[in-house]
């Protein structure tokens, strides 16, 4: 498993956790996979978020709606699809 695959590993893990009710900071999942230099992750973070939304398990949210990643610029939220398996 090369390294998005273990981010969108851990994005998928937390997003399940938390229920499509309520999101999750990338930051959470930056810290989850690196707790040591979680900052350098962000930008990994973000573009596998952006490819699981892209398959259609989780949404990238700003201010509650939903947003394609390129659009947005600033803080995101990612939450579980209701329509995707927990």
């Amino acid at each position: 498993m090369d390294e998005k695959q273990q981010l969108q590993s851990v994005i998928m893990e937390l997003v399940r956790r938390r229920g499509s009710e309520k999101t999750i900071c990338p930051s959470e999942a930056a810290r989850a996979f690196s707790d040591d230099n979680w900052r350098q992750q962000m930008n990994a973070v973000r573009q596998a978020a952006s490819e699981l939304q892209a398959q259609n398990r989780i949404r990238i949210e700003q201010g509650g709606k939903r947003v394609e990643l390129n659009d947005v610029s600033g803080p995101i939220r990612l939450r579980l699809r209701e329509d995707t398996d927990v």
